[in-house]
């Protein structure tokens, strides 16, 4: 299995922390939030890892290459980091992936890594990371077939008939992928829809009879930094000793 993570954007919503810094490299505790999530990727027995990178680049590559210097890494750049959305990201990534599994993460997220093992250990080759909590509208929602395949996954999905959310760390399967990446190919190319998110692409998977399955992890802890108050927040439970996991490794 390889790892994905996307780091290209920009995280206007987190200036003026995010001016000079890319939000990946802003700290959870005493970690890096991208530090905290390659430690849980290799935690989990994942050694291949691909960074997309775009808005300051320079140092992403830096610091994995100091933090993290034994690992097996490929960086992947995304020039139009700044007009894209995150659909682009995984879309450059399609020859790096192809052939094997693939975990796919965005940057931002501070997770526990027993996330990751949870997916890896459900049975499902293609799966989700869900987490069952009172639902807004920014959220990616998911709509769930009583099976617990995913019927519907967007940011539209009604809250009232909702299962939860998908927290943004994926697993598809190596005879997945070339389906995916025909939709991402088209979606790209020919549709020009370069900034959607990667969930209407999953959603088109799922629409042509590919079943993707939700896994449970709301008993474990996952946050998406999207503003200065969720890192103010994540900060303050690290500090109550809260989050001890995402400190002792």
């Amino acid at each position: 299995m390889k790892a994905v993570i996307l780091a290209a954007g920009i995280a206007s919503r987190m200036r003026p922390l995010t001016n000079t810094t890319p939000k990946c490299l802003l700290k959870a505790g005493n970690k890096f939030i991208l530090e905290l999530t390659i430690e849980n990727i290799l935690a989990n027995g994942i050694s291949d890892i691909i960074i997309v990178t775009g808005f300051l680049e320079d140092q992403i590559r830096d610091f994995v290459k100091s933090c993290f210097p034994a690992i097996n890494v490929t960086f992947i750049y995304n020039p139009y980091y700044n007009s894209t959305n995150n659909i682009y990201s995984l879309w450059l990534t399609e020859e790096a992936v192809m052939g094997d599994d693939m975990l796919l993460t965005d940057s931002d997220i501070v997770f526990e890594k027993e996330i990751i093992s949870k997916l890896i250990s459900s049975g499902y080759k293609d799966c989700l990371a869900l987490s069952r909590h009172e639902l807004h509208e920014e959220e990616i929602k998911v709509k769930l077939h009583e099976e617990g395949y995913i019927l519907e996954i967007s940011k539209e999905v009604d809250p009232s008939v909702a299962a939860g959310e998908s927290v943004g760390i994926e697993i598809f399967g190596k005879k997945t992928l070339p389906t995916l990446y025909e939709i991402l190919n088209r979606k790209i190319n020919i549709e020009k829809n370069v900034t959607q998110f990667y969930e209407s692409a999953f959603q088109e998977l799922i629409n042509r009879g590919h079943r993707i399955y939700a896994v449970d992890c709301s008993e474990y802890f996952c946050m998406e930094i999207d503003t200065i108050s969720d890192l103010e927040t994540v900060n303050s439970l690290i500090a109550e000793k809260h989050l001890k996991a995402l400190e002792n490794d």
